[in-house]
């Protein structure tokens, strides 16, 4: 819990404090309950009151049992029993939530308008029907008399859904292009839409007509208010029968009495930001104004400053209890903020502990903030001109520096700087110089390494972005030459591709021809870089033909690519066989000759070898071989494929080798349990045969007439 004072008004920030995850065990957490001081002092009023990303809107029933949230990712609702002070169930949802509401006193009959224009209905069980509108919608509103919804948004009509009858009813046109917010008065049922050029138009339900218009746009400017554009409705909010309060995107306030076209009241929040969420406190006549930086809770007739509250992230959404001091806001956070402002009123009745707990935390220390003042520092002093206001009233020091009325400091600025609008007209002026520049023909630095690839990846950048120009969603695919992890590809040599490698030509057969389109490229812009180091215009000569021309008409197809690669590589190897046999035959006959020296002269020979031995010169890159090692070769080619094989187990050698890399596939046959049982069968009966088989080796034959008659018996 965070206490901070402001006005001398004691807010309690019931959701400040460290969080725990929820995969953390149990015994675990209960460890660092006892050791950190925070968690110790942490109040969790409402168990798992969090979004997984952010939450856009939040909104309390009127029995003030439950609490309804939307958020995201993904798109989802979550519903809070007070009673139970936890979560009751949670829905997840098609889209997201641009504005939901209640219609009836529970959660039982809830309405979600989403940003794909569909219109969703729940019931307690969940989703009950589905249905479209013409135009997207950005808010809504619910006529309880007639039955009637009330869309509003991008367009000039007003859609009206009858809930009764279940059918779209004939619109309401208006004057404006968009529409922002609307909303009925509770009283008189009249219904009120903001529009983007800042009128509010005010329609009759009864008879469908238009009772007034009403221009806002005007009445928001004040003296001390810097307006840089013309302000639309951000905001629209009924109190009680006559009153009602419109929020501007610029960032004011104003209070209007229905029988007047001139507000009451106009407060200005200071930061320029839209106001998001408009809220009325009748028991102290209060209004609680916030955009996307702060909470003000003012007075509503005077306009003095009650409170104010900032919290560490930006508002989506404020919803107050009714009747209480207790304020949930919706933030670009997972989590759900608490605030608990006793001076508003009392704690809810289902947390009413805490009126016992604000009394004991009275003692802790407190944080001062003042509202509609600048801090400044003393750098910021000397650059004003105002050092010597140190010390006076005027400045009120707080840390390393002090705090000034904003109006003074807005005053003494223009006065300090007042040639800032030259200032900003020549950074006009510069900034379209700079955008016309770009328009000029631009030099493509390339890197030192593979520059044909780099070429080729930003023709396909290029092209890539024409075609998401051309489409609807616009986005392209990221390129590899802006990263980092590639960065060495294109620096160091090493990674330099080898265009005449015969993998290389095989698997990239049109890389061939886009090389030579590469080529002309970068001999173009070699005399672009040229041309702009000389600083003379380069004007193309009337007879040549430019590349384009010249590469629309050498375009072949991938396949005939293909097969001329395979001829120049059978080409290639054809030549290396000849050139190698040439070789052999070279050295037979070299062989040959000094064999035959040395046999007619045995002596001689024996002196070269011993005196001028002989050398052969090997060429670069080519191995040494023996003759025998390549006679040996040239018959394991000839040989069959089992030959082969049998070879390559008993030598080790590899006789699979192909240009595209060493593959070899190998399998068996598997047999079928039919063919293993006959196989069973047959070697059981062969066995048996065998036991059964006598030897003939006693018996001796009697010879006949080829044995001439010399056999025994």
């Amino acid at each position: 819990m965070q206490i901070s004072s402001i006005n001398d008004v004691k807010i309690y920030n019931l959701s400040y404090g460290k969080s725990l995850p929820e995969w953390l065990s149990d015994r675990r957490k209960r460890q660092l309950q006892k050791k950190d001081v925070d968690l110790q002092r942490r109040i969790e009023l409402i168990q798992d009151f969090e979004m997984p990303t952010l939450c856009t809107s939040i909104k309390v029933s009127r029995d003030g049992q439950f609490i309804l949230a939307t958020g995201t990712y993904k798109p989802r609702i979550r519903c809070y029993d007070t009673f139970q002070l936890s979560l009751k169930f949670e829905r997840c949802l098609d889209s997201d939530v641009v504005a939901f509401d209640m219609l009836s006193d529970d959660y039982s009959k809830l309405v979600f308008l989403h940003c794909d224009r569909y219109v969703e209905f729940h019931s307690q069980n969940g989703q009950y029907y589905k249905t479209r509108i013409p135009k997207f919608g950005r808010d809504f509103s619910y006529h309880q008399p007639s039955c009637d919804l009330y869309f509003v948004g991008m367009s000039s009509e007003v859609y009206r859904l009858n809930l009764e009858q279940g059918r779209f009813l004939n619109s309401l046109q208006t004057d404006a292009v968009e529409m922002n917010v609307c909303d009925i008065n509770s009283v008189h049922h009249l219904f009120a839409a903001g529009t983007s050029d800042g009128k509010v138009e005010c329609w009759d339900p009864r008879v469908r007509n238009r009772v007034g218009i009403l221009d806002c746009a005007l009445s928001s400017f004040t003296d001390r208010a810097e307006v840089q554009s013309l302000p639309s409705i951000s905001a629209l909010k009924f109190n009680g029968s006559l009153t009602m309060g419109i929020g501007t995107s610029t960032g004011q306030v104003l209070l209007y009495d229905l029988r007047s076209s001139c507000p009451l009241l106009v407060k200005d929040h200071l930061y320029n930001l839209p106001i998001t969420s408009l809220n009325f406190q009748n028991h102290m006549d209060l209004v609680l104004s916030s955009d996307s930086k702060i909470i003000k809770i003012w007075k509503k007739d005077t306009g003095n400053i009650f409170s104010s509250n900032q919290p560490q992230t930006s508002i989506n959404d404020v919803c107050i209890y009714p009747d209480s001091g207790m304020i949930f806001t919706a933030n670009e956070d997972t989590r759900m903020n608490t605030f608990y402002i006793p001076a508003l009123g009392p704690a809810p009745r289902w947390c009413s502990f805490l009126d016992n707990l604000t009394e004991e935390l009275e003692e802790s220390p407190e944080i001062t903030v003042y509202d509609d003042y600048k801090f400044v520092t003393r750098k910021d002093l000397e650059n004003l001109g105002l050092s010597h206001l140190v010390g006076s009233t005027l400045l009120r020091a707080y840390m390393h520096g002090f705090f000034m009325d904003i109006r003074l400091y807005h005053k003494v600025k223009t006065m300090a700087n007042p040639f800032a609008y030259e200032e900003y007209r020549k950074d006009k002026i510069h900034q379209k110089i700079e955008d016309s520049r770009t328009q000029r023909v631009q030099v493509t630095k390339l890197p030192k390494v593979n520059k044909d690839l780099a070429l080729k990846l930003m023709e396909e950048r290029n092209e890539d972005a024409e075609l998401a120009s051309q489409t609807k969603t616009g986005k392209t695919i990221p390129s590899i030459l802006g990263d980092d992890r590639f960065k060495r590809m294109f620096e160091n040599p090493d990674y330099q591709v080898d265009e005449q490698s015969e993998e290389f030509r095989l698997l990239n057969p049109i890389v061939s021809k886009a090389g030579q389109k590469r080529k002309k490229k970068l001999r173009q812009l070699a005399q672009l870089v040229a041309a702009t180091q000389v600083a003379k215009d380069i004007e193309e000569p009337e007879g040549q033909v430019s590349s384009e021309e010249e590469s629309s008409d050498d375009d072949k197809s991938w396949l005939e690519e293909v097969r001329k690669q395979r001829r120049l590589l059978r080409q290639e190897d054809k030549h290396c066989r000849r050139q190698e046999r040439k070789k052999i035959e070279d050295n037979a006959g070299l062989l040959e000759k000094t064999q035959n020296r040395s046999k007619k002269s045995p002596k001689v020979a024996e002196g070269k070898k011993t005196n001028q031995p002989q050398f052969y010169q090997i060429k670069c890159g080519e191995e040494f071989r023996s003759f025998s090692e390549m006679a040996h070769k040239q018959k394991v080619q000839k040989a069959s494929l089992e030959d082969r094989l049998k070879l390559e187990e008993q030598y080790g050698l590899s006789v699979a080798d192909t240009a595209v890399g060493s593959k070899q596939l190998t399998f068996t046959l598997k047999k079928s349990d039919k063919q293993m049982k006959q196989q069973r069968a047959e070697n059981e009966h062969h066995k048996e045969r065998k036991k059964l088989r006598r030897s003939a080796g006693q018996l001796k034959s009697v010879g006949g007439k080829g044995w001439g008659g010399r056999g025994q018996c």
